[in-house]
């Protein structure tokens, strides 16, 4: 059964397509990877699907469990269940971590706060209390995210590049959040450039210039991290430098 259904979406951004013609089927219960080279449009249909101001202008449409999304607000599409993780992670001035991952918790209670920080490897008593501000690092404030998606069990959720600017053990921890939202029955999409991250996926798409050009079993879409794109109109190559520097740290851990 499909969740999400991309139907023949094109956003322009100055005239241009960032997104162009472009349909995908997001099936419930599986963990999908959207790859392509940089500019292919992978966070811009994250942040359409979303609804963020600037990507709700687009042709096309967006149904959610058999619904459209087209016209209804963040607030709105989060009440269906849909929530992202950004690629940076959000400071909120004013909040303590517990308010934060209260703020979106299904169940409203110290133990679950305390429950979602113990996934993300992070001692409930040490963080509870703290502002989620610049006094967190990166890798705190998006393993704190992560703790309130747990708690939030969404029917949908967006990572663009989850592990994107933290270290080995916050990437650890975002790995067990992935499985375990599948097991609690979410649906996943991780936008990435990581073969690391695509293999935590059950299926991928890759796009170029915001056309989807192949789609498939995760297996057959490692050709792309060698350099070997199938033809499609976008000049860009994988940064086949940044691969190489992601394989080799995880085999040194």
């Amino acid at each position: 059964m499909n969740l999400l259904e991309i139907k023949n979406i094109t956003l322009l951004k100055e005239g241009r397509p960032i997104l162009n013609n472009l349909s995908m089927e997001i099936w419930n219960g599986h963990v999908h990877a959207i790859i392509g080279p940089n500019g292919a449009g992978k966070s811009t249909l994250a942040n359409t699907i979303m609804g963020l101001s600037g990507y709700r202008d687009f042709e096309g449409d967006i149904v959610f469990n058999g619904e459209s999304l087209k016209g209804l607000s963040i607030d709105e599409r989060a009440r269906k269940g849909i929530t992202l993780l950004f690629q940076e992670p959000a400071r909120f001035e004013g909040l303590s971590v517990s308010q934060f991952i209260l703020a979106g918790a299904k169940e409203k209670s110290q133990e679950i706060v305390e429950e979602a920080l113990r996934q993300v490897g992070l001692v409930p008593e040490n963080y509870m209390k703290r502002a989620v501000d610049k006094t967190l690092s990166g890798g705190e404030r998006k393993r704190i995210e992560l703790a309130s998606i747990y708690a939030m069990k969404p029917r949908l959720v967006l990572m663009d590049e989850p592990d994107s600017g933290v270290d080995i053990d916050s990437v650890k921890y975002i790995f067990g959040i992935i499985k375990d939202l599948k097991q609690a029955g979410s649906t996943v999409i991780l936008i990435t450039h990581s073969p690391e991250v695509l293999k935590r996926a059950d299926h991928a798409f890759l796009i170029c210039a915001g056309t989807l050009v192949d789609k498939g079993e995760v297996s057959r879409m490692f050709d792309y991290f060698s350099g070997k794109c199938i033809p499609c109109p976008h000049k860009g190559q994988p940064d086949t430098d940044k691969i190489i520097s992601n394989v080799s740290t995880f085999a040194l851990n």
